[in-house]
């Protein structure tokens, strides 16, 4: 028998609370960029180990730090000046009984191959300085990765949290960076780079979205385009979010610019479309949750989760596998408005027996917690006993992290 609670969540849903903030850092985004290359080397070292162990081994890589290098963006086109810097480091298993694998080899093309891949317009050959120092895992958490049992044992005591359903404001947040970061939208207006972010800011019923948008400067002859373009992103922005919402919209775009006729006009362009290029450093974890959005209206989890080991790291699989679980019970069981989810692990022992999972739920009316606890208990059971399915998802790229 799990330990599983549902209990009744005495809380204002979150679509009737007076005031909700919600954002998202873009793939672009430093941070965006450290989590994405993190959870790419951790995938291809999970396949380089199917390949040639046929398992998957001990590792976590998610500790990587971007130090950012210098440019020079002008209109028409500028240059990158100095290359960022790129950290790998973290733990795995580099041999096996005297078989070496080429781990430093793997992680560096894996980053790079991310980099090619997500920041279009960056030169990673020259732009770019990708150093590996990926080390020997500790010994204890290797002894209990390696133990054998029906399922994995857990690597830590950590916890992961997730909700459903997204509000109004969650999901304009997350579509407007989906649809601004689109290889359609990008094709079509290839002025705009991947450093994008979007804050959304709900007052009673009006929804208020900032978003900052890092142009590419060789797409943006002068002012006059840039501006152009700003406006662009904000009608595409306010058409998308209209589809979600029939609240009061207003969107702001890049409104730290400064475009006075009097002067240098001060607006925000780069060379390469992140602004990793020149002041903004990136790190792990500092950014989006797992779900994809920040949401201090909600429960979080301050883990990291892009990196770790998708085998038995709790920090990881916890706040996805709750994530998973939340959205389901909503879709699932009849009479659930909102869901929380909390699991609670414990180090050294089975990740489908946690310490606790937790189940708060808001009911919608009419509905009493007598309707509705089974069959949240058996949701929440059927994804415990399946945890292998996240584990299969991460390792195919199938489940975003970030």
């Amino acid at each position: 028998m799990r330990n599983i609670i549902v209990e009744k969540l005495n809380q204002t849903p979150i679509e009737e609370q007076d005031i909700e903030i919600v954002e998202r850092k873009g793939i672009g985004h430093p941070d965006s960029i450290s989590d994405g290359i993190a959870e790419s080397v951790s995938r291809a070292l999970c396949n380089a180990y199917l390949e040639r162990f046929g398992t998957i081994m001990h590792h976590n890589t998610d500790e990587v730090q971007i130090t950012a290098g210098e440019s020079n963006p002008v209109f028409g086109g500028g240059e990158v000046i100095k290359p960022m810097d790129i950290l790998l480091t973290g733990r795995g298993i580099s041999e096996i009984d005297g078989e070496k694998i080429g781990l430093d080899r793997i992680a560096i093309t894996a980053a790079k191959d991310y980099l090619k891949e997500n920041i279009i317009n960056l030169d990673v050959e020259s732009c770019a300085v990708v150093e590996c120092k990926i080390g020997h895992g500790s010994g204890d958490l290797r002894d209990v990765f390696a133990r054998k049992g029906k399922a994995p044992l857990s690597n830590d005591t950590s916890f992961g949290v997730g909700f459903a359903p997204f509000s109004e404001t969650e999901t304009i947040v997350m579509e407007a960076e989906y649809l601004l970061n689109s290889p359609q939208f990008k094709k079509k207006y290839p002025a705009v780079g991947e450093d994008i972010k979007v804050m959304g800011l709900r007052e009673g019923d009006k929804i208020i979205l900032t978003v900052a948008v890092a142009m590419v400067d060789k797409y943006v002859a002068d002012l006059d385009a840039y501006l152009e373009m700003v406006a662009v992103v904000k009608e595409e922005v306010y058409q998308l979010a209209s589809q979600f919402t029939s609240r009061d919209l207003e969107v702001f775009v890049n409104t730290a610019d400064r475009c006075e006729e009097d002067g240098t006009p001060s607006v925000y362009i780069t060379v390469t479309g992140t602004s990793a290029e020149m002041g903004d450093d990136g790190s792990v974890g500092r950014g989006n949750r797992a779900n994809g959005l920040i949401t201090p209206n909600r429960p979080m989890s301050m883990e990291a989760t892009s990196g770790k080991n998708p085998i038995n790291h709790v920090g990881k699989i916890y706040n996805l596998l709750s994530t998973q679980m939340a959205a389901d019970v909503v879709e699932a069981v009849e009479g659930v408005q909102q869901a929380h989810i909390m699991i609670l692990s414990q180090i050294g022992k089975p990740i489908d027996q946690p310490k606790a999972a937790n189940s708060q739920i808001i009911l919608q009316p009419g509905y009493s917690m007598e309707d509705v606890q089974k069959k949240v208990e058996s949701v929440m059971d059927n994804w415990l006993e399946d945890t292998s399915s996240i584990t299969e998802m991460l390792v195919k790229g199938k489940l975003r992290t970030f």
